[in-house]
């Protein structure tokens, strides 16, 4: 094939890529399209000089002019839809403020039971966590509550099979615990709990801490003391609090546990209903029964235990009268915390 031909093919194909990629409008597009592509464009017409080639190189000449031809096509559109694009892009305005990063913040029920466990890891106590899907064995029966037991009436339990259940608070870690090996033993359990109720200050899926303490030589004072230093850590040291006769299946004896009014101090009002208490945990000494499942002497140790709930204390920490406020998501209440 003729040097020549195939020089001024190749020149021209890259004059015109050259002034694409310079081209800043649709006119100056369409006028490469004319100077190159058109009826009397510099390609058109060299295409047009294939006749006067040798008969056995025309049809090579005149597929490689064809396939700079649909080359330079193309990349004159891709060139005039780029321009266009751009043309739709806004300016930027670079005196315009910058848009503000809203940071998140931990929910209030995270940031209570890290108060919480604060509290109880500086007297000593380890933080133990266990399975949400439970025994029921772990859930009830090492607890001292076999099936016939009446105090499983107490609570609605949600069944994953016969012996499978959602826990219904996070005391099974403490039989578990106590397998693994001989007292002391001194634990709080945190964790999600379930139970099928649900009203303004109920939900079927809420949180508990519970704490445990198993040693030689401990009464119902350590308890007491341990319960008071935690209530006036959390509410204040002015806070007062009362102890009250109450059944729990592993804890003999037991005992309801009340706060002074966080509203009126104690002189009466409609949130405490006008007793001047408010109730906020169970506690007891650990039923000697528990310590036959898992093998300690009853002659030997004693211990407590006691169990909050994570939402109750938020709710009175901070005024909350509907426990389902804390599950909407709604950004307008979380925000305040």
């Amino acid at each position: 094939m003729s040097s020549g031909f195939l020089e001024e093919l190749d020149r021209i194909r890259q004059e015109a890529l050259s002034a694409m990629e310079v081209a800043g409008s649709s006119g100056q597009i369409e006028e490469l399209r004319v100077r190159y592509l058109g009826r009397k464009g510099r390609l058109s017409l060299l295409l047009r000089s294939i006749r006067e080639l040798p008969a056995q190189e025309r049809p090579r000449a005149g597929e490689m002019g064809n396939r700079i031809r649909q080359e330079l096509e193309g990349a004159l559109e891709q060139r005039a839809a780029s321009l266009k694009a751009a043309g739709r892009r806004p300016a930027l305005d670079v005196t315009l403020p910058g848009r503000p990063l809203l940071r998140g913040s931990k929910h209030l029920i995270t940031q209570t039971l890290e108060e919480m466990l604060r509290i109880f890891s500086s007297m000593g106590y380890s933080v133990v966590s266990g399975p949400e899907v439970e025994l029921d064995y772990y859930n009830f029966e090492a607890l001292n509550i076999p099936k016939d037991h009446p105090a499983r009436d107490m609570q609605d339990t949600f069944y994953i099979s016969e012996q499978v259940v959602l826990r219904t608070h996070t005391s099974p870690m403490q039989v578990r615990t106590m397998e693994k090996g001989p007292p002391p033993v001194q634990i709080v359990c945190p964790g999600k709990v379930y139970r099928h109720d649900s009203d303004p200050t109920h939900s079927p899926m809420f949180h508990q801490v519970e704490g445990l303490l198993v040693d030689k030589g401990v009464t119902f004072a350590d308890l007491k003391g341990t319960l008071t230093a935690f209530i006036q850590r959390m509410f204040g040291s002015s806070s007062s609090l009362r102890f009250r006769p109450s059944f729990f299946p592993f804890t003999e004896p037991s005992a309801e546990v009340d706060i002074q009014c966080v509203l009126c101090s104690g002189s009466g009002c409609a949130l405490c209903g006008g007793t001047g208490w408010l109730e906020i945990l169970g506690s007891g000494m650990v039923d000697p029964a528990v310590y036959g499942f898992v093998g300690y002497d009853p002659e030997t140790y004693s211990g407590f235990a006691f169990g909050l709930g994570v939402e109750r204390i938020a709710m009175l920490r901070h005024g909350v009268d509907d426990i389902r406020l804390f599950y909407e998501n709604d950004v307008r209440f979380l925000q305040q915390f």
